[in-house]
């Protein structure tokens, strides 16, 4: 496995160290606390951050709470403090604030250990709480961009979905293909992932952006395509030997392999379909029942890549182009 340092552990590094020295500087006791509290809240994304960093203030100040009933009422003992936990947990899960436990009970333990309670270490404690999540939430407020990672996700998804379309357009073509299929199993691994990244860049805006919406939005459509593209390929390979409308189909899908992109002129393939349905109604009939069958897959074929391209059709396009290479120009599919 590659030995990496990703931006998440630098910047748990960075703020546990600054929590650290401010409250050791401001003469804060248990400082090192802080930074216990600051790595706990650096999360993946902004919103999760700012849910991290909300729900172990509530958790703290519930510990505060139980710690000052529990511990001036029935003394500083271990024993309270399992007695404390045994109704503190199940309090905390209540108000949905469970990720803050690990870090209010050290707070309960401060309490344990100062043996009694005073204004002063309230604050302090309060003080530490604040200097954790405040460090946390400016060390989170940088989130490295992921248009990159997203581009190149775009490109292979992209690139695969034309090697696939090509492979059909060979077997309509020549009635064989020696293709391996590893594009498939590839595909829906990428597909997987980048979902997984456009949703954290939805995740790091605070304030809700469309473009970035829109991120996600794109792989959602390529993942219900793709199950689409994964229903054709048995109806080609049922097909046993090339006919007149496999060509003209072939030429059809050869054309929309060629102009696959982030846009959005879906309207203008599902008219030039429509116009190929027409010629084929009014071909003559099948004369056998070979022809019969392959002109009947033929047709599922066209109803399937219908369904395709209207998936895309009310997707209006991501104006801020996520491809590498911009000088794609054409349809889209």
């Amino acid at each position: 496995m590659k030995f990496r340092i990703g931006y998440r552990t630098i910047k748990s590094a960075v703020g546990a160290t600054v929590s650290i020295m401010l409250a050791e500087l401001l003469g804060f006791q248990n400082f090192v606390s802080a930074g216990i509290i600051t790595i706990l809240c650096i999360q993946v994304t902004k919103k999760k951050s700012l849910r991290a960093s909300w729900d172990r203030i509530l958790a703290c100040l519930t510990a505060i709470v139980f710690s000052i009933i529990f511990f001036e009422v029935l003394g500083y003992y271990p024993i309270v403090i399992g007695l404390l936990l045994v109704l503190y947990i199940p309090t905390v899960v209540m108000l949905k604030a469970s990720e803050g436990i690990v870090s209010s009970t050290v707070i309960i333990l401060h309490f344990f250990s100062e043996g009694q309670v005073t204004v002063s270490f309230i604050f302090n404690e309060l003080a530490i709480i604040f200097i954790g999540i405040g460090i946390a939430l400016l060390a989170n407020l940088y989130m490295p961009s992921l248009d990159n990672q997203i581009a190149e996700y775009q490109e292979r998804i992209e690139a695969n979905f034309r090697k696939i379309f090509l492979e059909i357009v060979k077997y309509l073509r020549l009635g064989d293909s020696n293709w391996d299929g590893k594009e498939i199993a590839e595909t829906i691994h990428l597909i997987k992932n980048a979902k997984v990244l456009s949703f954290q860049v939805m995740e790091n805006q605070f304030i809700h952006n469309e473009e970035d919406d829109l991120y996600y939005t794109y792989f959602e459509i390529r993942e219900k395509q793709f199950e689409i593209m994964e229903r054709v390929l048995p109806i080609i390979t049922s097909i046993t030997h090339t006919v007149e409308q496999g060509k003209m189909i072939a030429d059809f899908i050869e054309e929309l392999a060629e102009h696959i992109h982030a846009g959005n002129t879906a309207h203008i393939y599902l008219e030039k379909l429509k116009e190929m349905h027409r010629v084929f109604e009014n071909m003559d009939l099948p004369k056998t029942r070979s022809e019969f069958e392959i002109r009947a897959a033929l047709f599922h074929f066209i109803k399937e890549m219908e369904q395709y391209l209207l998936i895309k059709q009310n997707f209006k396009g991501i104006k801020r182009q996520i491809v590498v290479h911009k000088e794609r120009l054409g349809g889209e599919n």
